[in-house]
C-alpha cells in the first residue's frame, strides 16, 4: 500500500489489531443470525511525510450508511465545547449576519445550531442519513454528500463561499485526504479561515490510545503530517491550540496560500518542535504502541475474569467507536461483560459489533446494581460519573481501561 498523503510505499507498521467489524456497524436484534463482516485492523506509519494511516480494508460510503449510529448531541461535554467554539470563533474573526459559516460533517447539528442562534448564515455538509435529518430537524440547512474538491465547487457556485469552515473530528476519517483539503481551498474566501479538529498523534502515544483506532478512522494526525498535506492543497497553517477533548486534541487554523494571509504565530512552530523533539520523525517513536495496547488488554482480561470469580457483576458504559476496538482486541464477549448502557437510543435495543454485547438504556444500571461499571469513553469519565452518581449508592464502582486500568 502506498501513503494516502505523499502516496511513498509504506514500510513502517505502528499496530495490528487482529481483524474486527467497523466500529460503528452496530447489530439489529433481528440480524443476530447473520454474518458481520470482518475485516483487519492494521496501522501503518509513512517515513516519508509521517501521516499515521489504517490500511485500506473497507470504503468510506460503507462506514458512513444511513445507519450511522454516532450523534454529538449525546455528550453534553461535547455540547459545551461547540457552543465554547462559536463563541470564539464569532469574536476572533467578527463573523457577522454578513457572513457565511460552512461545517464538514455536521453530523446532528450539534455546532450549527448555536451559529444559528446568532442569525449568521450557515449550511452543514454531512454524508450520513440519519445525522443529516436530525440536524434538518434544528432547521438547519444541510447537503448530504462527502465533501471534496467537487462539491466545494458546487457549493462555491451557489453562493457558500465561506468567512469559516469548521470540521471537527472529520478530517482523520477521509480516504482522500487531499482531495477534501482541496474543498477548503476551493471554498474558503480569499479572506477566509478554517479550523480543524482532531485527537493529536503525541497524546494517543502517550497515552497508549491505541481504543481511538478504528476503520472510521483512516489517519492519525500530528501538526507535521497536516501541514505538510496543507501546503501541498493550497493551505497554510497560522495558529494552532490545544483542547483537552477526545483525550487530547488540536485545533489547527488554516487559510488559502493565494489569499489575504494572516501572520503565522509562534503556536505553529512550537508544536512542530514538540513533535520534532518527541520523535514523530523517528521509527523508534513508535515501537511502544503495540506492547503498550498487549499490556492493557492484558490487564482487562484479568480484571474482568477475577471479578467473575468473585461473582461481581461488571457491565459496560457507552457503546463508543473505541470501545468496540478494545473489547474486540481483547475478545471480551457478553459473559464477562453482560452489556453497555448508552443514552443514546438509536443504539439501544442493538448489540455491539463484534463482541454481540447488548445495548441498553442507562436506567439498567438503576435496576440491576452492578458491582462495576466500566467507562468505554474514558475521556468522558468525568461526565459520566457524574450522570450516574448514584452508582456510589451501593457501593458501585467505575474502571477504566485505559491508558492503564484504574476501579474508582
Amino acid at each position: 500500500m502506498n501513503c494516502r498523503g505523499c502516496a511513498a510505499p509504506l514500510s513502517l507498521p505502528l499496530i495490528d489489531l487482529g481483524t474486527s467489524p467497523p466500529s460503528n456497524a452496530y447489530v439489529h436484534a433481528d440480524r443476530l443470525d447473520q454474518a458481520e463482516q470482518w475485516v483487519p485492523l492494521k496501522v501503518a506509519v509513512c517515513q516519508q511525510c509521517w501521516l499515521v494511516q489504517t490500511e485500506d480494508y473497507t470504503r468510506a460510503d460503507s462506514l458512513f450508511d444511513a445507519e450511522y449510529a454516532y450523534f454529538s448531541s449525546f455528550s453534553s461535554t461535547w455540547l459545551s465545547h461547540a457552543e465554547r467554539y462559536v463563541a470564539e470563533m464569532v469574536e476572533r474573526f467578527d463573523l457577522n449576519a454578513g457572513s457565511r459559516v460552512v461545517e464538514i460533517a455536521a453530523n446532528d447539528g450539534y455546532l450549527l445550531q448555536y451559529v444559528a442562534a446568532r442569525g449568521i448564515p450557515c449550511l452543514g455538509v454531512e454524508p450520513t442519513r440519519s445525522t443529516a435529518q436530525a440536524a434538518r430537524d434544528k432547521g438547519l440547512e444541510i447537503r448530504e454528500l462527502f465533501f471534496g474538491r467537487d462539491s466545494a465547487a458546487q457549493l462555491k457556485g451557489e453562493g457558500w463561499g465561506a468567512d469559516l469552515m469548521a470540521a471537527n473530528n472529520v478530517l482523520a476519517h477521509v480516504p482522500d485526504i487531499n482531495d477534501f483539503l482541496n474543498g477548503f481551498a476551493t471554498l474558503l474566501k480569499p479572506t477566509g479561515v478554517a479550523t480543524f479538529e482532531f485527537p493529536q498523534l503525541l497524546t494517543l502515544m502517550a497515552g497508549a490510545q491505541f481504543d481511538t483506532l478504528y476503520h472510521e478512522h483512516y489517519s492519525y494526525l500530528s501538526l507535521t503530517a497536516v501541514q505538510t498535506l496543507c501546503e501541498r492543497n493550497g493551505l497554510e497553517v497560522f495558529d494552532v491550540s490545544q483542547l483537552s477533548t477526545h483525550g487530547g486534541s488540536l485545533r489547527v487554523f488554516v487559510q488559502r496560500r493565494d489569499g489575504e494571509r494572516r501572520a503565522v504565530q509562534p503556536a505553529v512552530q512550537q508544536q512542530l518542535q514538540a513533535e520534532l523533539d518527541a520523535g514523530v520523525k523517528t521509527p523508534e517513536y513508535y515501537a511502544t504502541l503495540a506492547p503498550a495496547a498487549e499490556r492493557i488488554k492484558h490487564e482487562l482480561l484479568r480484571f474482568l475474569l477475577q471479578a467473575k470469580a468473585d461473582g461481581k457483576r461488571v457491565v459496560g458504559y457507552g457503546a463508543a467507536a473505541k470501545g468496540n476496538t478494545l473489547l474486540n482486541y481483547a475478545g471480551v464477549k457478553p459473559d464477562l461483560l453482560a452489556w453497555v448502557a448508552d443514552a443514546n437510543p438509536h443504539k439501544q435495543g442493538k448489540y455491539l459489533p463484534g463482541s454481540r454485547i447488548p445495548i441498553v438504556a442507562p436506567t439498567q444500571i438503576d435496576i440491576e446494581k452492578p458491582d462495576y461499571v466500566l467507562v468505554l469513553p474514558w475521556n468522558l469519565l468525568h461526565e459520566v460519573s457524574q450522570q450516574l452518581a448514584q452508582v456510589r449508592q451501593w457501593d458501585g464502582r467505575f474502571v477504566i481501561a485505559v491508558p492503564e486500568l484504574k476501579v474508582l
